[in-house]
């Protein structure tokens, strides 16, 4: 068969679809979850420090440019992800000892390979998986979650239930129980990696917030100044006033624009992750508990308002950039409009100046016809005199009376020339 010429971004495209696969996982299982924000430095180590930790396992360690890694280290499994922001590890230990959060997953690994993962922690939480068909009682639920309100429901069509109250304890982790009904090694994988991303993703939602209530009363002041210098437009006091209404509405716009590219990203990506926390809950297919509230209902109820402030304040950030382009194209407009009047009656008084100019000119040259009549025709009977002095027949009168005509015909006949030749050179160039 013949072969066809791929498209070069084909392959990673199609492998793009499997790409982060989830874990499968057996019950009974101790899980913690990490999510640590990252900076462009951080990230440059996650790979020598997962090599670290590949390297004291004797477990083959990933390549530069990869963006997940899972493997077996023996006592436990280590799943790695690296996210735009952040990095996410998962810590699996198969079969534990002990009642439910008597111990963590993170007992597993090193304490100084802890102490050196790059960035700030963001997500940490402890999940246990047990084999039972035993719903949880709330004198149980309220010892294993330190008497917080405990929120549950049943999951993946009945064959789970889980429980969480999305509150730190005291080791500064949050506490998920998951119990398992009979699903399948598949299923297990795919409602843990659910529930971890539903936090995950809940808690980088939530770090638009501090800066949408940072942004919203400079927001409200900018809103008030802009009204006032929108109600100022309708008397604006002259050309003088206009000047400085579009110094304060250049002002406004300069904050408005700070504001924006300080949190304009974050209220993007709080967007994204939160779309990503409503498609996961949806996806655990969630039954109620009668007396407890469901995981949807928790994000409804507390996470749903903080994102409508968010992205509220985009929106009315957004909103008043446009108000205060429209503002100030009205006076610029007012401005272009007074300058062009201004330069309408410059160019009338120039032309009232190039009238009087040019009768002023006429008169002039006049009297510069009759200047050098006067003066040639002086030349002329000084000639003839000299001539009659030397013996010729001139009568000096006759002759000077004869070139007044003469010189004036010709002065006035040379002087309209140049006029005319200046003319055309004006109105060529």
């Amino acid at each position: 068969m013949k072969k066809l010429r791929e498209h070069d971004q084909r392959r990673r495209l199609a492998d793009e679809a499997h790409a982060r696969p989830f874990q499968p996982a057996d019950a009974p299982c101790r899980v913690t979850h990490l999510a640590m924000v990252q900076t462009q430095a951080d990230q440059k180590l996650v790979h020598s420090h997962l090599g670290e930790l590949c390297g004291r396992f004797d477990v083959r360690m990933p390549p530069m440019d990869a963006t997940h890694f899972s493997a077996d280290f023996g006592s436990f499994r280590l799943r790695w992800e690296r996210h735009t922001e952040f990095s996410s590890y998962t810590l699996t230990v198969p079969e534990p000892a002990g009642d439910a959060f008597s111990d963590t997953a993170l007992e597993a690994v090193p304490d100084e390979w802890l102490d050196n993962m790059p960035g700030q922690m963001m997500v940490g939480t402890h999940l246990e998986v047990e084999a039972s068909d035993r719903s949880l009682d709330f004198e149980e639920a309220r010892r294993l979650f330190g008497g917080n309100p405990v929120i549950g429901s049943g999951m993946a069509g009945g064959r789970a239930t889980g429980w969480t109250d999305f509150q730190l304890h005291s080791d500064g982790f949050g506490r998920m129980l998951v119990r398992d009904h009979g699903m399948t090694s598949g299923q297990t994988g795919r409602l843990i990696q659910r529930l971890f991303e539903i936090e995950t993703y809940r808690m980088m939602a939530m770090l638009a917030l501090p800066d949408a209530q940072l942004a919203m009363p400079r927001i409200v002041r900018i809103d008030k100044d802009l009204n006032k210098v929108t109600a100022a437009l309708t008397d604006t006091g002259g050309a003088d006033g206009e000047r400085q209404l579009l110094d304060r509405l250049s002002r406004l716009a300069a904050v408005v624009e700070s504001i924006g590219a300080r949190s304009g990203d974050r209220f993007s990506a709080a967007e994204a992750y939160y779309a990503i926390v409503q498609v996961r809950i949806r996806e655990l297919r969630e039954e109620r508990i009668e007396g407890l509230q469901t995981i949807e209902e928790f994000m409804d109820r507390r996470l749903a308002p903080a994102m409508r402030t968010c992205m509220s304040t985009s929106r009315r950030l957004s909103a008043l950039s446009a108000r205060i382009a429209r503002a100030s194209d009205l006076l610029q407009a007012r401005i272009d409009v007074a300058l062009e009047a201004q330069n309408r009656d410059l160019l009338a008084s120039m032309d009232r100046r190039a009238q009087l100019q040019l009768r002023l000119q006429e008169t002039v040259e006049g009297l510069s016809v009759a200047a050098i009549t006067y003066y040639a025709v002086g030349l002329v009977g000084y000639m003839a005199k000299g001539l009659h002095a030397g013996g010729l027949p001139v009568n000096a009168e006759i002759v000077t009376a004869i070139a007044v005509p003469v010189v004036a015909i010709l002065a006035w006949l040379g002087v309209r020339r140049v006029r005319k030749v200046i003319g055309k050179e004006a109105r060529e160039g």
